[in-house]
């Protein structure tokens, strides 16, 4: 029986996992899904937790409730080391898992230490606990003097930066004082026009005050134990002047680093840290390894390179789990990936969404939000899931109208 590891249970770890549950093995394989946390996060609807538009649940439901049972087995449990010659997995719990075929999809990391305080004092966006930890932190600081602004400022005007800011604006209301600082010249750099434009005119009617061309260095907790408010130094590029201004909460996310694991991990890599792989998604020097997501530089199958998003993932997923049937059953060859863009998608704020598709459509408002809510419904892990959601998207407003009676 063939032994299957797959490291990260992301988009793709656990999608190229409900994939290898499906294809049509002579003998169903040994297929083991490790990740740290319990529950997988639908990234891209992370924001709609601060809002309350969505439930915990329905953005971060447990592996075990999306698995297959007796196809493939979750364990929990954080990796210390991978030895590629043994075709070893250790766990920091002291266990190890052998394998035939090893997936590494442990994604990324937000790099937090190259700023003074960031590391103890900023709130990273990107997992569940990331989320619960800053809605705590917001329903602390509305529970002060309801006359009291809330000031907060975002680094990064990414897609993270923009959709936080939107959201956050929308949550707070007129007591939001909303800042978006961009070491860049422009927000949501690489991102089509009708995107930018959507996201400026957004920005604008919620009063987020957008700060190109500017430098954070450095955060100062001044309340005890890490509390607000906090000093937090800025460097206008263009006139190299300092300032430090006081806010209630720095939200960070500026740039990505693969995994800890990765970069111990003696496999040739990018100049970024990321593994270097072939078309086929699996590494030069051992073809048995394949690795996906933010943890690779993937290639296409003309040799150029793929954006490191959830909808790459997503795809790659599907093509990791073919080659890797193929090279185990050695019925079919394997296939280069080839990435198919499907268009650009942008939360900005409550009920409202930009959508940038192929041909130059654009939807914005309202319809941009139901296309992107749709688009993602479907993108959900399992159909029992996906249905479950959808139920509750159209049952959530009938039960809040009842109650509001």
């Amino acid at each position: 029986m063939n032994r299957i590891c797959i490291l990260g249970g992301g988009f793709g770890g656990l999608y190229t996992a409900l994939e290898l549950s499906r294809q049509p093995w002579p003998e169903p394989p040994q297929i083991t899904l490790v990740d740290r946390q319990e529950r997988f996060v639908f990234a891209p609807l992370l924001y709609e937790l601060l809002t309350g538009e969505m439930e915990d649940w329905e953005v971060a439901p447990r592996f075990q409730d999306l698995l297959p049972p007796g196809s493939v087995q979750f364990r929990r449990g954080s990796v210390q080391a991978i030895d590629p010659q043994a075709r070893r997995v250790e766990l920091e719990d002291g266990q190890s898992l052998e394998y035939d075929a090893l997936v590494l999809a442990l994604g990324g990391e937000t790099p937090l230490e190259s700023v003074p305080g960031a590391a103890e004092f900023a709130f990273p966006f990107r997992t569940l606990a990331d989320a619960q930890r800053l809605r705590a932190h917001l329903k602390a600081l509305e529970d002060r003097d309801p006359a009291q602004p809330v000031a907060l400022a975002i680094a990064g005007a990414g897609a993270s930066g923009v959709e936080l800011a939107c959201k956050l604006a929308d949550r707070l209301g007129w007591r939001g004082r909303i800042r978006l600082i961009e070491l860049g010249s422009q927000i949501l750099s690489g991102f089509a026009l009708s995107s930018r434009e959507a996201a400026q005119e957004a920005l604008a009617q919620r009063r987020v005050q957008v700060e190109l061309q500017t430098k954070v260095l450095g955060i100062e907790a001044l309340g005890e134990n890490g509390a607000p408010p906090f000093h937090l130094q800025l460097q206008r590029l263009e006139t190299q002047e300092i300032a430090t201004d006081l806010v209630d909460a720095v939200l960070w996310t500026v740039g990505t680093r693969p995994a800890a694991v990765i970069a111990n991990l003696d496999l040739p890599k990018t100049e970024r840290g990321r593994l270097q792989v072939l078309s086929t998604l699996q590494t030069p020097t051992f073809p048995e390894i394949f690795a996906l997501g933010d943890a690779a530089a993937v290639v296409d199958a003309e040799g150029k390179p793929v954006p490191a998003t959830a909808q790459a993932a997503f795809q790659q997923a599907g093509y990791c789990a073919w080659n890797l049937w193929a090279l185990l059953t050695q019925e079919r060859p394997l296939l280069p990936f080839r990435y198919f863009s499907l268009g650009e998608m942008l939360s900005l704020g409550v009920d409202t969404a930009v959508l940038s598709a192929l041909g130059g459509l654009t939807l914005t408002g309202p319809l941009g939000y139901l296309a992107r809510r749709t688009a993602y419904l479907v993108r959900l892990p399992t159909l029992e899931h996906q249905l479950k959601v959808g139920w509750n998207w159209i049952t959530r407003p009938l039960w809040q109208g009842l109650l509001a009676r």
